[in-house]
């Protein structure tokens, strides 16, 4: 993209203007990403700026086969190619993120403004990432080593939508070999509307007032600080504190129709967080020490994870369980180690082999009157090592083996109250019972990347491997906020995954082109299948195994077609298909509808620093479901963005503006479960981002 650009500015631009281009690229790639037999793509913090839509993954949503899984207005949740949860890796420098990644009601926890660089691996990369990267690595660095003796950068960004605003703020440096970065973000968000006056819930209308889907606002304060030392030459260790604290009301009428005896006056101020609501809270202790030898190196990266969230609901009586002694539904508290060491090691001029190993430690506790899933301990042991053949000047091969040892303990759990089972007689039911599965695998890679004058080939075939988690072994009651109750199953198998992977790029000066098709296999996919069955008025969903299909492509072409003009295409496929089970021949749950992107920008400032964008978003009607699913109609949103950078006495002056729905269009997203009760996506929104970055040369740091 940069190179399209570049040829396109150089006809009506002098030379030396051509430099600033670097800021104004929709996606990049990196020497290492280029090379790579598998779907890589990396964008910089400059991206994520002039992307920014409210949360981390909705800015990466610019990125064929990247979605955004929304919930509210403040949060979402990452999907490569249509999996997430615990079918992709979030890896923030290093260290795979270990919240409640299982839970559908809440996001990410990372600052988003304290990323430098993101990398996105589409496809299966357990190789060298572990179990849960059956789907892809969503890889995330922070800790990117200063570039001047003081730098400074304060940014205020809102939201119309939510009335949403906040505050970000960075300091960092580097010194004789010492260095540190400081990371504060604040901010608030009210209720969010949708084009709508009412919803619909089991078929009790819902009057909407001012469209506001009343109590989900939120607030969020994260804080980092990194310290580090570097001899400059061949040695680098750092330690990174973070800490990341949410807090969001549930829409309270999702909750259950209970809230309508509610003494709550909901609609008494759209930024009140009244009950439901949810909190968490993450901490992350973070060391990082790398030592390279000629062409040799060795890195260690070691980690503590403290992630403690709660939902607090009115305590009220649902079928047998009297009414709750407070208003605590649910508390987890989860603790995790984390420990990885790698080493890179070149044998000859054509070789590159890495080897390492990771392990984890995780331990969980619950507490509250209301039951989901138990308490667990889990323990992961992971070897690996790759080769990387450079064959020729055009042409590539690597390949990789890698062994996995796991277990998991969860623990029983009966009722605080007592059913009735047969006439007069009741008992405590055992919710879930005392377990210990232990598990290994093991998972292998093979791929090649050749590339000759414009184009690149790439392909990649292999198998990949995911434990099952404690929700999908021990789950056992309702999950209200997702309108289901949710059964989980002791005997499932690990998930395994056959995958080939192709992609091909063409690039010339005015012009470039991308195809990434792909095609996966899953003996025994594990997924919630829904059932005619109903616990407590709400429908049961039990998880199995099947058999299953997954196929699809990304595609994207971009033309700088005159001076400062350029146009880009982007679009999504993605299919699957049941191969046994009683639901064979149908789909997966939730299937991502094929979607398309058509941008125009206007490059008006000959010096790069200013844009024009126009974004029709375009997403195909969903019919291709499983029973109970509904069909999703599709729907065309028309976006707007501009911006500008302005260069300050030592400084940048960086303004951003989006205005995302323009038409205020009403539309359904397919993987939302909000659409299960009639809740259309958020209407008209305006973003704004006003950010002023300083760097300190050294000359002036001296004096």
């Amino acid at each position: 993209m940069t190179e399209i650009l570049m040829a396109a500015m150089l006809l009506v631009s002098p030379p030396d203007s051509v430099k600033s281009l670097q800021t104004v690229t929709i996606s990049a790639r990196s020497a290492q990403a280029a090379s790579s037999t598998q779907g890589a793509v990396e964008v910089d913090a400059t991206f994520l700026e002039e992307h920014f839509a409210g949360s981390l993954m909705q800015s990466l949503e610019a990125i064929p086969g990247v979605k955004a899984s929304a919930i509210g207005s403040g949060l979402s949740k990452p999907t490569i190619r249509g999996l997430g949860y615990n079918r992709m890796v979030v890896s923030e420098d290093g260290i795979k993120h270990e919240g409640q990644q299982w839970g559908d009601d809440h996001g990410l926890e990372v600052d988003q403004f304290a990323i430098d660089k993101v990398e996105v691996i589409k496809g299966p990369a357990t190789l060298l990432y572990g179990s849960d990267a059956i789907g892809g690595v969503l890889s995330l660095a922070g800790n990117r080593l200063p570039a001047a003796p003081f730098e400074a950068s304060a940014t205020l960004f809102g939201r119309s939508n939510n009335a949403q605003g906040g505050f970000s703020a960075r300091v960092a440096g580097r010194k004789d070999g010492f260095f540190y970065k400081a990371n504060l973000t604040l901010f608030d968000y009210a209720d969010y509307r949708v084009p709508a006056d009412s919803i619909q819930y089991y078929s009790y209308s819902i009057p909407l007032r001012d469209g506001r889907l009343r109590n989900t606002a939120g607030t969020e304060r994260d804080g980092r600080l990194m310290l580090g030392w570097t001899n400059n030459e061949n040695f680098r260790t750092d330690l990174t504190v973070s800490d990341v604290y949410a807090r969001s009301g549930f829409f309270a009428d999702a909750h259950g129709l209970e809230v309508r005896l509610s003494q709550i006056d909901y609609d008494h101020s759209p930024r009140d967080v009244d009950l439901p609501l949810q909190w968490v809270n993450h901490l992350k202790v973070q060391s990082h020490t790398v030592y390279q030898l000629g062409s040799a190196s060795l890195e260690a990266n070691l980690a503590w994870q403290h992630n403690l969230r709660e939902e607090l609901s009115e305590p009220l009586s649902h079928g047998f369980m009297p009414t709750p002694p407070d208003s605590l539904e649910r508390r987890f508290d989860k603790h995790t180690l984390s420990a990885t060491v790698g080493a890179t090691l070149p044998v000859g001029e054509r070789h590159e082999l890495r080897f390492g190993t990771a392990t984890e430690r995780q331990h969980n506790r619950r507490d509250g009157w209301g039951f989901i899933i138990p308490d667990f301990e889990s323990s992961a042991l992971g070897f690996y090592a790759t080769d990387r053949w450079a064959v020729s000047h055009s042409l590539t091969i690597d390949g990789g083996l890698r062994y996995d040892l796991a277990s998991i303990h969860t623990a029983p759990y009966s009722d605080w109250y007592p059913t009735p089972v047969s006439g007069t007689d009741s008992a405590y039911l055992s919710r879930s019972a005392d377990t210990t599965r232990h598990f290994d695998a093991l998972t292998w890679s093979v791929g090649a990347n050749w590339h000759r004058g414009n184009w690149i080939l790439r392909l990649n075939v292999g198998k990949a491997f995911r434990v099952p988690i404690a929700k999908e072994l021990g789950a056992n009651g309702i999950n209200y906020h997702i309108f289901r109750y949710e059964q989980g199953n002791a005997d499932l198998a690990p998930e395994r995954s056959y995958q080939v992977d192709l992609g091909i790029e063409y690039d010339v000066a005015l012009f470039s082109l991308r195809v990434s098709p792909y095609f996966n296999y899953f003996p025994n996919y594990i997924y919630l299948n829904p059932t005619p069955n109903y616990v407590e008025g709400l429908q049961l969903y039990r998880y199995t195994q099947t058999p299953a299909l997954r196929f699809g492509l990304e595609a994207e072409a971009a033309w700088a077609f005159a001076p400062r003009w350029e146009a880009a295409l982007r679009a999504q496929y993605c299919r699957s298909r049941q191969t046994g089970g009683d639901k064979r021949g149908y789909t997966l749950p939730f299937a991502v509808p094929p979607s398309a992107d058509c941008d125009l920008t206007w490059h008006y400032d000959r010096r790069g620093c200013g844009n024009l964008g126009l974004n029709l978003h375009a997403v195909a009607s969903q019919n291709d479901i499983v029973p109970p699913e509904k069909p999703t109609p599709g729907f065309v949103t028309l976006n707007l963005s501009a911006s500008h950078r302005f260069d300050l006495n030592g400084g940048t002056l960086a303004l951003a503006l989006q205005l995302n729905n323009v038409l205020n269009a009403k539309y359904f997203d397919h993987t939302s479960y909000y659409r299960l009760i009639d809740i259309p996506e958020p209407g008209r929104n305006v973003t704004l981002r006003i950010k002023y970055e300083f760097k300190q040369r050294k000359k002036e740091f001296e004096q």
